[in-house]
C-alpha cells in the first residue's frame, strides 16, 4: 500500500505541474480540492475536469461516469482521469487510503515561497513523535505537531520526502512510514549573467547588463538588481537590469558582478565575476597628405592630424612643438614652412571633465620628427640668373625705345616748313644748313664751291641785315 501511495503522490505532482503549464502536452486537467497531494479519500475529495466538450470520467482505467457536470466527489480510493470531447484525456490523480500519508501543497513550488508539509494518519488517527526526512536525511522531529514549514524554499530543497511517526490504533501503538513524495522547487529566476565589454577604452561609456530570466510560473515577479565592483556597490538596488557608467577611467578596472533579489528579499542570486580592464586610448598623430616624408623642403605646406578612439566623449587636442604648446585642434596646418619649423611634434588628447568633476583621461601621441631642409643652391642661382637676365632685357628695351623716340623726333623736325619772318622787336634766329660736295676740300672758298648753301638773315625789328653784319657773327 505504501508503494501505491508513493506512485499516487508522483502522479498528483505531475497533475498540478501540467495544470500550471509546466509540461504543455495536455489541455485537459484535473483540479483537486482540498489542494493537497496526494489526496486522501476521507477528505471527500472534489475533482474538477477542466477542458472543452462533454465529460467522461474513468476510474482505474474503466468508464466510471458520463455526465455533463465537470466535477465529482470521490469517496473511494483509486486512480481517476477525465476525458473532454474537445480537449482529450487528463493526467491521472490517485486518491490514497494509506495508513500514513505525507502531503504537500498541490501547486508549483518556487524558491522563496513558504511551504508546509503535513503527516497524516489513516482517517485522522492521532500520530506522535513525527519526523520528516528528505533523501534519507532527517530534517526535524516533532513530539506534538504533525506539520513542518519550510521557508524560504531553496532549490536544494528539491528531493523525495517521507515522514515517520507513532500511530495509536485501538489499544496499541505502531510505528509507520509514509510513501515517498517527490518535491520539486522551481527557479523564481535564473542565475544572472553579467554582460559588458571586457576591454573598454578610457573615456568611453560602460554599459552593464544583468540577465536573469524570471520563471514562467511567475513571469511578473518584481526583481531588484545590484551591481558591484571588487565587492563594493556600484549601483542599485534598482528595477532596471542595466547600468550605465558614463565615462571610464583606468581606476575603473576591476572585477564586476551583479546580484538579483526578489523584491521581498527572501531570494537573491549573484552572477559570476566579470573582469573588466580599462585601457588608455592611444592618440595617433599623422602627416597628411600621406604618404609624405618627415623630411620636407622650405616653402612647402604641411598638415598634421591627430585622432583618438574614445567613444562618444568630447575630446580636446593640443599640439606641442619641442614640448611647447603651439596650437589647439585636431589639425595643425603649417604654411610656407622654413627651417624654424623643424623639431618634434606631439599632440595631447584630453576629454572633458566627468560627472564627478575629475579628468577622465589625458594621453600623448608618439613624437613626430619633422626636418625642414632649405631649397637647393642651384635653384637659388638659377633664380638669381633669371632675375638678372630679365633686368637686362628690360634695360635694352628702354634704350631701344629711347633711340627710336629720338629718331622720330629728328625726322619730324626736318620736315617742318621755314618759320615766318620775325616781327619787329624779336630776337634774330639763324637757321643754317651746311652741305659739302663729295671730294671737296674743306678749305675751298671759290664761288663754284660755296659752304653756305642756304641762309636766312633777319635784322632787328624785322628788317634785313647787311651782309657785313653776317660776317661779324661768323666764327
Amino acid at each position: 500500500m505504501a508503494g501505491d501511495t508513493g506512485m499516487a503522490g508522483k502522479v498528483a505532482l505531475l497533475l498540478w505541474a501540467q495544470t500550471l503549464g509546466l509540461t504543455g502536452a495536455q489541455t485537459t486537467h484535473l483540479l483537486v480540492d482540498p489542494p493537497w497531494v496526494p489526496p486522501v479519500k476521507w477528505d471527500q475529495v472534489k475533482l474538477t475536469c477542466q477542458g472543452l466538450g462533454a465529460t467522461t470520467w474513468y476510474k482505474d482505467g474503466q468508464i466510471w461516469r458520463q455526465e455533463e457536470e465537470d466535477h465529482v466527489t470521490v469517496t473511494e480510493s483509486g486512480t481517476y482521469t477525465c476525458d473532454r470531447s474537445g480537449s482529450g484525456l487528463s493526467p491521472p490523480v490517485t486518491v490514497s487510503d494509506d495508513w500514513l500519508v505525507l502531503q504537500v501543497p498541490a501547486q508549483a513550488l518556487l524558491e522563496g515561497d513558504t511551504v508546509t508539509l503535513r503527516c497524516r494518519g489513516w482517517w485522522n488517527n492521532t500520530v506522535t513523535s513525527v519526523s520528516f526526512n528528505c533523501e534519507g536525511k532527517e530534517l526535524g522531529r516533532l513530539h506534538d505537531g504533525t506539520e513542518l514549514t519550510l521557508s524560504p524554499l531553496q532549490l536544494q530543497y528539491s528531493g523525495r520526502y517521507h515522514c515517520k511517526c507513532r500511530v495509536k490504533y485501538w489499544m496499541s501503538e505502531k510505528f509507520w512510514e509514509s510513501a515517498l513524495v517527490a518535491v520539486t522547487v522551481h527557479d523564481l529566476f535564473s542565475v544572472p549573467v553579467l554582460e559588458g565589454p571586457p576591454e573598454p577604452t578610457e573615456g568611453s561609456p560602460l554599459i552593464l547588463r544583468c540577465i536573469s530570466t524570471p520563471s514562467l510560473l511567475r513571469p511578473r515577479t518584481p526583481l531588484l538588481y545590484v551591481f558591484y565592483r571588487d565587492g563594493q556597490v556600484l549601483g542599485g538596488p534598482q528595477g532596471s537590469p542595466q547600468l550605465l557608467v558614463p565615462g571610464l577611467g583606468v581606476s575603473h578596472s576591476g572585477n564586476y558582478s551583479c546580484q538579483v533579489r526578489f523584491k521581498g528579499g527572501a531570494v537573491w542570486k549573484s552572477s559570476a565575476q566579470l573582469r573588466i580592464t580599462v585601457h588608455m586610448p592611444v592618440a595617433n598623430a599623422t602627416i597628411t597628405p600621406s604618404p609624405l616624408s618627415h623630411q620636407v623642403r622650405a616653402g612647402d605646406n604641411v598638415t598634421l592630424r591627430c585622432s583618438v578612439q574614445v567613444g562618444s566623449a568630447p575630446v580636446t587636442f593640443t599640439w606641442l612643438h619641442n614640448g611647447k604648446e603651439v596650437a589647439r585642434g585636431s589639425l595643425l596646418e603649417l604654411r610656407d614652412i622654413d627651417v624654424g619649423h623643424s623639431g618634434t611634434y606631439q599632440c595631447v588628447a584630453t576629454n572633458q571633465l566627468g560627472q564627478d568633476g575629475h579628468r577622465v583621461f589625458r594621453t600623448l601621441s608618439p613624437e613626430l620628427a619633422l626636418e625642414v631642409t632649405p631649397r637647393s643652391p642651384w635653384i637659388t642661382v638659377a633664380a638669381g640668373i633669371g632675375g638678372t637676365l630679365l633686368f637686362l632685357l628690360l634695360l635694352v628695351a628702354v634704350i631701344l625705345a629711347w633711340h627710336l623716340w629720338h629718331r622720330v623726333a629728328a625726322r619730324n623736325h626736318q620736315e617742318r616748313p621755314p618759320p615766318d619772318p620775325p616781327e619787329e622787336g624779336e630776337v634774330l634766329y639763324t637757321h643754317v644748313v651746311v652741305t659739302k660736295r663729295a671730294g671737296a676740300s674743306p678749305c675751298a672758298t671759290t664761288l663754284q664751291d660755296p659752304q653756305v648753301t642756304y641762309a636766312e638773315l633777319w635784322g632787328h625789328q624785322g628788317r634785313p641785315r647787311e651782309p657785313s653784319d653776317i660776317y661779324r657773327n661768323v666764327l
